[in-house]
């Protein structure tokens, strides 16, 4: 049964990049309801732990590197439906193949630099949230 919550984030590229602020604006004119949100940094350690699921792909190493060189914006956001809903949002890895009005058409530059990270899963969406915020900090 799908929930109705799911996890982002705005990747180091697209908060250097001065879009923070169309980002959330997209999202909410999505019909998502932010209930978390903070501005923060990963360590490398951090990126590690939150990709650990990919540590055998060859592009772990640089994942890592890019998700810790600067700050990133952490979300959890509700509405029916919310991961698959959020993954339409948030268009295809690769901007290129990206449709028209989603957030990696408007805002990534590349397959690895692709501004937005959305949960895969209802399982991860939960995993991936707690993994930024106390439950004190869910709304």
């Amino acid at each position: 049964m799908a929930t109705n919550r799911t996890f982002t984030m705005i990747k180091p590229d697209a908060v250097a990049n001065g879009h923070i602020g169309n980002i959330l604006a997209m999202i909410t004119n999505g019909g998502f309801k932010i209930v978390s949100l903070k501005l923060t940094q990963l360590t490398v350690a951090d990126a590690q732990a939150f990709y650990a699921v990919h540590a055998a792909r060859p592009f772990y190493g640089e994942l890592v590197e890019f998700m810790s060189r600067g700050p990133i914006v952490a979300a959890i956001l509700e509405k029916e439906n919310a991961v698959e809903d959020f993954r339409t949002l948030i268009g295809a890895t690769n901007p290129a193949e990206a449709a028209e009005g989603t957030i990696r058409k408007a805002y990534a530059t590349s397959i690895g630099e692709n501004a937005v990270h959305g949960s895969d899963s209802d399982e991860n969406a939960a995993i991936e949230g707690a993994f930024h915020f106390a439950g004190r900090e869910q709304f």
